[in-house]
């Protein structure tokens, strides 16, 4: 019976040549898989989920795809595959879906909103016709979308980039004045603005209809912003890049580069922006939009407003929030939105783990004793300080070391060379930190200077070279960066795996820029989850605001004494269970003198503990955020799975069986390793650890199971040689330590003490053949958990 293969094979792909399809090689693609699927954490490892393949996408042009088609065997009906076309069709933002069996063909028209049977597929221009009239593109609109994007390597964007770019062009080509384009950190907007400005340019749009290459204006707040895009994605452009800066106002060149802080108007100077007509600029692209260009009181907002003639394109990570609404009052409605959970579901951005670190100080609060004096000899005002005001009001030296000592310990457990961005107060705090955690590393610092490094706004260029080193991939030191604001947003490093909150976060979009600097994923050099310690509760309380869209995969909240240890076991606790910090701190007294530059109190004395570490989970399915222990997660999935321990002792009894299961809780981020160290049972057999935990069954060691074999089946092995029988109980031994991973053959047999009876052939020998040894290990494996 032919199945979906043979559907496409002998009956799509020629009903599609019928209709036009193949006139050009990029027009029919098959099996394209567009997503790399979401990747899934258990334990210390991870692993991925397939991606969303569509059976074909048809494309109009090389980087315009139009439609989706989805096949199923020629047993099935047409319209089986019809949701699952929409579905992808809806995820690719096409308007064109189809499901066929090879003979029978149903379209959905997202133009109409009609589903009907079609004896043949549409033509590539009858698509095209349909897709225009609805859109309102005219010729010259048309043009600018269908113009190519720019290829390097063989590299191209993104289905959602895909998506962002043609929405953006035909916008502009449209004439829409303001267009807001909203993408999570880490999903290449960099890129989409590269591409949106090179197809425009490339195709010769300008806002009068000129025969010339616009003038676009890329702006940011700041240098890295971009000098970055400027010497990378921009490139191409070759002599047509100009940065303005340094007060000078060239203007012969065609893409532009500035931040605001170097052209507009400020005590000594009128605005360099004035030195430009206010129709210079036929497009200007804004980065980072959110942060004030758009707020009406902003300098800022003055040259945004000076440009009016200008199509202006804002890029924000953010969807509309109320610390945000001046960015999308002014720029509208996004066009299109790529957010952080999608991005995470398909695997394009990497999930993460929270671990929420309490000291005592952070969670009762401090009080200085009567007659306290800070290290410069002033009193240190009564009242009890809270996490808010720890290194603004005053800077307790004892809460530093202590956090050090446990971000230092939690780096031996996991990976001492995993890189790591500190996200400090002040830049002040950020040097305090930078020094403990260099005297705690001195082992690496010895032969590492590099090690630990302060990169904020007064390192200058010495700290930008550190920042360089950091994000070089082939670089391995320095490992950890100190900051206080400088590197929020704008700093791509893609191996980056802590990232640590030491100072408390208000704003939503200052959390997700934050979070955005650990959310690349780099398969090839293993990074493919990060790790986000808060020391401050910021990320506990924004991931339990509503409008929060990527929740973590693990959240865990430590208490930790004066040097950093643990001080109390791993809890689990509901977000209802944290309470935000008390905020309302007393204020300092006035420094001793108006002269003195000190602006706040520094306690040197003092012990402070580390006091709880709370595990928050997210569901695999990126559905739901479970705030309950690994152990109890772990047996739900279980109960979903089988009825009772007997069902899944009966599956779990066959080798291939066993192995759908261990990949189906591995789906769900289960990991056997991982649990058997959680439920602290590392002898545990992995069926009689989730037996217990799901069905209350007996805890068994391996080592029990195995004796009990040995004991009450004799007959089993009676049955064998004595040369078979000393291998299946070497088996048996290797199984008491290792588990069922030693029942894989013919690996085990490689390895000491089996190999010592020679190759795999002569031990199968001894059974009568390698079909009789292979049964032997089922047999073997079959009444080892026969038994309850």
């Amino acid at each position: 019976m032919p199945n979906e293969a043979d559907t496409c094979r002998r009956y799509v792909v020629p009903r599609l040549q019928t209709a036009g399809w193949d006139n050009d090689p990029y027009r029919i693609n098959e099996q394209v898989t567009f997503t790399d699927g979401r990747i899934i954490v258990a334990g210390r490892r991870s692993r991925r989920r397939p991606g969303k393949r569509a059976d074909y996408i048809l494309r109009y042009r090389p980087d315009f795809a139009i439609a989706v088609v989805e096949a199923k065997p020629t047993y099935a009906t047409p319209g089986e595959g019809l949701q699952q076309a929409k579905d992808y069709a809806e995820i690719l933002g096409l308007k064109f879906a189809y499901a066929t069996n090879g003979h029978g063909i149903i379209e959905f028209d997202y133009t109409t909103g009609l589903e009907r049977e079609i004896a043949a597929f549409p033509t590539p221009e009858e698509l095209w016709t349909r897709l225009t009239t609805d859109q309102s593109l005219t010729t010259d609109a048309a043009e600018r979308v269908l113009s190519p994007t720019y290829h390097l390597s063989g590299k191209s964007p993104r289905y959602y980039q895909e998506i962002a770019i043609n929405r953006a062009v035909q916008a502009v080509a449209q004439g829409d004045p303001r267009i807001l384009l909203t993408m999570a950190t880490g999903t290449g907007k960099t890129v989409v603005a590269f591409q949106i400005c090179w197809k425009l340019w490339n195709s010769r749009w300008n806002r009068t209809g000129e025969h010339r290459r616009p003038r676009i204006l890329f702006l940011a707040d700041r240098n890295i912003l971009v000098d970055d895009p400027m010497a990378k994605d921009f490139a191409p452009f070759g002599d047509a890049r100009w940065k303005i800066a340094g007060g000078r106002a060239v203007q012969s060149r065609e893409m532009y580069f500035a931040i605001y802080q170097s052209i507009a108007r400020d005590a000594n100077r009128p605005g360099l922006y004035r030195e430009f007509a206010p129709d210079f600029f036929d497009l200007i692209v804004v980065d980072e939009c959110h942060r004030g260009s758009a707020r009406d009181d902003s300098n800022w907002r003055e040259i945004l407003d000076y440009f009016q003639p200008a199509i202006q394109i804002g890029m924000t990570a953010t969807p509309r929030r109320e610390d945000n609404a001046d960015t999308y009052d002014y720029f509208g409605d996004s066009i299109y939105t790529y957010s952080l959970r999608q991005g995470i579901d398909d695997g394009f951005l990497a999930p993460y783990r929270v671990h929420r670190v309490v000291t005592t100080w952070d969670a009762a609060g401090w009080r200085p004793s009567q007659g306290d004096l800070d290290r410069y000899g002033r009193q240190i005002p009564d009242g009890e300080y809270h996490t808010g005001e720890f290194e603004r009001i005053v800077s307790l030296r004892a809460r530093t070391e202590a956090v050090a000592h446990h971000l230092t310990e939690y780096m031996r457990r996991t990976d001492r060379f995993a890189k790591t961005i500190v996200f400090c107060v002040d830049q002040e705090h950020a040097d305090e930190m930078r020094r403990s955690l260099n005297n705690l590393n001195a082992d690496l610092v010895r032969d590492n200077p590099d090690y630990v490094c302060r990169v904020t706004s007064d390192e200058g260029d010495i700290g930008r070279g550190h920042l360089s080193n950091f994000q070089d991939l082939e670089r391995r030191t320095p490992v950890i960066l100190t900051t206080s604001q400088l590197l929020t947003t704008g700093v791509d490093a893609p191996t980056v795996q802590n990232i640590v909150l030491l100072r408390v976060i208000n704003s939503m979009t200052e959390f997700k820029q934050i979070i955005g600097r650990g959310t690349r994923v780099r398969d090839d050099y293993g990074k493919l989850f990060f790790s986000i310690l808060d020391y401050t509760g910021s990320a506990t309380r924004l991931f339990a605001d509503p409008d929060f869209d990527g929740d973590p995969t693990i959240e865990t909240e430590q208490t930790i004494d004066e040097d950093g240890e643990p001080v109390e076991e791993e809890t689990v606790v509901t977000p209802e269970e944290e309470s935000e910090e008390d905020d309302d701190g007393p204020e300092p007294l006035p420094p001793d003198g108006p002269d003195d530059p000190r602006r706040k109190f520094y306690f040197d004395g003092g012990q402070v503990e580390i006091a709880a570490h709370l595990v928050y989970e997210l569901d695999p399915d990126g559905n739901q955020l479970r705030v309950i222990q690994f152990t109890d997660y772990t047996a739900d999935k279980v109960r979903t799975l089988f009825r009772n321990a007997a069902e899944l002792r009966d599956e779990w009894a066959d080798p291939e069986k066993r192995s759908d299961i261990i990949e189906r809780l591995e789906d769900r981020g289960i990991d056997f390793d991982h649990l058997a160290e959680t439920a602290n049972q590392p002898d545990a057999d992995p069926l009689d650890l989730i037996c217990h935990l799901a069905f209350n069954a007996p805890l068994r060691t391996r080592r029990e199971r195995a004796q009990r074999l040995r004991t009450d089946r004799t007959d089993f092995f009676d049955q064998f040689g004595p040369d078979a029988k000393e291998i299946l109980d070497e088996l048996l031994d290797k199984y008491t330590e290792h588990g069922t991973a030693q029942f894989v053959i013919p690996d085990v047999l490689e390895i000491p003490p089996i190999s010592a009876h020679g190759n795999v052939i002569e031990i199968a020998s001894r059974f009568g053949g390698v079909e009789q040894l292979r049964q032997a290990v089922i047999q073997l494996q079959t009444l080892l958990y026969a038994a309850a």
